[in-house]
This record gives structure tokens, sequence and C-alpha cells, in this order.
């Protein structure tokens, strides 16, 4: 049976890492999850204190930054390594999460970034979510898919995730950050978030998560058939 690969892209809080991470167990295939490779970045430059605006600097930190995923066999889940260490957990914090977008809007840290994915899916069998993912990083992905939800859907989707890791952060704290980086991540110059007009949208705002799943799945068997 032919591998391919599937792209998700869409707005943050949509479910497109956990969808994506459940299609590609289901299916065999290899997870990446994009959005984590940007806030690893994003949280050795602030651990190293890297002026962002500073372009000696970022290629110097670009130089030294390894991100690599992991199967974690207690939990059955990928994790993210950034230099050999397990950042899974602390990348989530919302203090990462309000620093990701500039640190992603960076040409240099995208050219980086996207080099390491394409190496990665260059033999198919991948499922990556991100926002460039079919227009930058496999624009020849068989499966193409926009994600969206509601503000709110979103929002308390992301409460509920900070909740279970001990943070507190209120409703509308969050849609503030969703909406500065949607903001932030539509009208960056460097590999905007875009909905290629090929791709299949799927609003999750009133969907549960094995429904989400299944119609990726039937999606992807569709492709891998045809």
């Amino acid at each position: 049976m032919r591998k391919i690969n599937i792209a998700i892209d869409g707005f943050s809080g949509c479910g497109k890492s956990s969808t994506a991470k459940e299609v590609a167990k289901r299916l065999a295939y290899k997870f990446i999850d994009s959005g984590a490779m940007y806030r690893a970045v994003t949280l050795y430059m602030l651990q190293n204190k890297v002026d962002i605006k500073n372009e000696a600097e970022v290629l110097k930190a670009l130089d030294v930054i390894t991100i690599d995923f992991r199967h974690n066999p207690g939990t059955g889940k990928s994790e993210t390594f950034l230099n050999g260490v397990c950042v899974e957990e602390e990348i989530r914090k919302m203090y990462v999460s309000e620093s990701v977008s500039p640190v992603a809007a960076i040409k240099a840290v995208r050219v980086a970034m996207v080099a390491q994915q394409q190496e990665m899916g260059k033999h198919r069998g991948v499922v990556m979510d991100g926002r460039d993912i079919a227009s930058v990083v496999f624009p020849d992905a068989e499966l193409k898919i926009f994600m969206k939800a509601s503000d709110e859907a979103r929002a308390k989707r992301r409460q509920m995730e900070l909740e279970e890791k001990g943070e507190k952060a209120s409703l509308e704290e969050i849609v503030k950050n969703f909406r500065e980086r949607d903001l932030q991540d539509s009208t960056r110059e460097e590999s905007p978030l875009i909905q290629v007009p090929e791709a299949i949208v799927i609003d999750t705002s009133e969907m549960e998560f094995e429904v989400q799943v299944n119609k990726v799945l039937t999606l992807a068997k569709e492709k891998i058939e045809y």
C-alpha cells in the first residue's frame, strides 16, 4: 500500500496537533509537530536571552539548535527534544506561547525549520501540522486539510490543557493570545498562515475528537487507495 503525506494547517487551538498525532498513530505514519519545533526554538531563545532582532545572534543560535521527536513508551506519545533534553511540557507553557509568533516570523528560523521538516517527509508516510505545511513545507502533499474553530471553542480547549498541567489562565487571556497570534501568523511576511485552494476545510468547533480523527482518516484512505 502506497504512503502519502498529510498536511494539516489551521489556527491555534483547533485540535490540529492532537488530531495529527492520532491519525499518524492509526496509519503507522511518522508525526511531525512543526508547532513544537518553533516552540522549542522560542524556548532556546528565551533561555539564552537571544536578541531576536539581531540577525547574527539568531543565526548563531540556530547553528547549535537540534530538535527531534522521540516516542515515549510509557505514555505512548511523541515528545519534543531540544538539544537532547525533553522539553515537551515546558514549550506548552503560556510564557512560550506568548513569544512564539515573533520567533516563527523570522526568515532564518523558518528556513532552518522547513529544511528539517522537508528532510523528514521526503520518503512519505508523514502527518504534519502547522500553519504553512500545505503552502510551503509539503506543497506536494497528497492530502491537505485546513482546520478552524470558534474563539470560544479554542479557548475552552486550551484552558483545559493548561489546567491539566497545573497552569491557570482566564478564557479572556487565552482568546487575546489566540487573536494576537492569528493576526501575526496571517500577516507575517515569511510563510504566512493561508488556506490553500485545494485544502479540505474542517470546522472543529462542535466536533468531538474521535469524529475529527475519523474524518481525516477517511479522507486519507481515499487518497491512499486512489
